[in-house]
């Protein structure tokens, strides 16, 4: 998700929409921005990175992605701390 266009999101949640049947998970790992919780220092370095080879990849807002998932038809079910500052973020198809 980091490591491609927003676009890529928006397509990977209407593609899962057209596939999964209703209840079936969508499982999201990675580094995330989230509003409430301050940013790792190492994941602020990584989206910068990131966004100085190209404009359009970096670390994506959980606001964002639950918001294109809601539009796709999938809830927002949970969220786990991973190692390394990333996490899991759960949906379900609705």
């Amino acid at each position: 998700m980091h490591i491609s266009p927003w676009e890529a999101t928006q397509g990977l949640f209407a593609g899962a929409e057209r596939l999964l049947s209703a209840g079936a998970p969508l499982i999201l790992y990675g580094p995330y921005i989230e509003a409430d919780v301050p940013t790792a220092d190492s994941n602020l370095a990584f989206d910068a990175s990131l966004r100085s080879r190209n404009p359009a990849w970096g670390l994506r807002d959980t606001d964002d992605v639950k918001a294109v998932a809601a539009d796709a038809g999938f809830a927002f079910a949970g969220r786990r701390a991973m190692p390394a500052n990333n996490l899991i973020l759960l949906f379900r198809r609705t």
